[in-house]
């Protein structure tokens, strides 16, 4: 039985992190993140759906998830994946975005996978930096030369049709999920706020955004639970914090979405190694 490892570490001259998962068979579901991932797999295939479209995903492809992209992916050949990946935020992709081009904004992938891409060899040397913890300035070299051709290639700057068709109505309960998180939220608190009967609204929502409404709180209530974990606050207290009933239930759920426990997470930042 293969061992299983994962590991991330926060390079803070970079200020992104670095995923390595290494021997797991977990199911990650339909989710999203409020930063940028830019991964590959170095062994297994791993089935990717993302924005209603499937890929099966191979060494040597690169992935490539906008914030707010939602997908889900599982294990389809039997052998435990090896997945390295680094996470921008936003802030930080602006900031380079403008180092770049010397234009403010932030780009957007029109490419969630690109088979075979030649650019996984420097992605996987800047990630074996910043996994060594190395202070040369050839990974922020690389850093730079990596976005600089992922902007050429693979962006738009234009928004895309699936965002400029976003009702309204949508657009107040994503609102109304992202301020009231901590609450507990009936469907129809939602229902209400639209008008909408709760089949048409679960219908609608999920057609725009690719994500259950429900999902879609998960979701918001694990990226803020990750901002409080980063700035060392317990698990339990987090817990509280986020509107989940219980540290077990929060715990639960992290490990589900995140692939690691809240604790794991929070000694990132603590430097502490278990």
């Amino acid at each position: 039985m293969v061992k299983e490892t994962r590991i991330v570490k926060f390079d803070t001259e970079l200020k992104i992190e670095a995923y390595h998962f290494q021997g797991i068979m977990q199911k990650f579901p339909n989710h999203f993140h409020d930063y940028y991932v830019i991964g590959f797999i170095e062994n297994g295939s791993r089935y990717v759906s993302c924005k209603n479209k499937s890929y099966t995903v191979e060494p040597g492809d690169l992935v490539l998830f906008n914030p707010g992209d939602n997908h889900a992916c599982e294990q389809i050949d039997g052998k435990a994946l090896d997945y390295r990946c680094i996470n921008i935020q936003p802030e930080v992709m602006r900031r380079a975005v403008f180092e770049i081009t010397g234009v403010a904004g932030l780009p957007y992938f029109t490419n969630q996978v690109v088979f075979h891409s030649e650019m996984v060899s420097i992605l996987k040397e800047m990630h074996l930096m910043i996994m060594q913890e190395e202070k040369d300035f050839r990974k922020e070299e690389i850093f730079l030369l990596l976005l600089e051709q992922l902007i050429e290639e693979y962006t738009e700057q234009e928004v895309t049709t699936s965002r400029a068709e976003q009702s309204c109505e949508i657009k107040v309960i994503c609102e109304f999920l992202e301020q009231n998180y901590i609450n507990n939220i009936k469907l129809e608190d939602l229902s209400n706020l639209t008008g909408f009967s709760k089949y048409y609204l679960l219908r609608s929502f999920t057609k725009q955004k690719g994500i259950s409404p429900y999902s879609y709180l998960e979701t918001i209530r694990i990226g803020k639970a990750k901002r409080l974990l980063e700035q060392g606050v317990m698990p339990i207290e987090v817990a509280m914090l986020t509107g989940f009933t219980d540290q077990s239930h929060f715990t639960n759920f992290f490990k589900k979405f995140i692939g690691l426990t809240p604790k794991q997470y929070l000694n990132i930042f603590k430097g502490i190694q278990e």
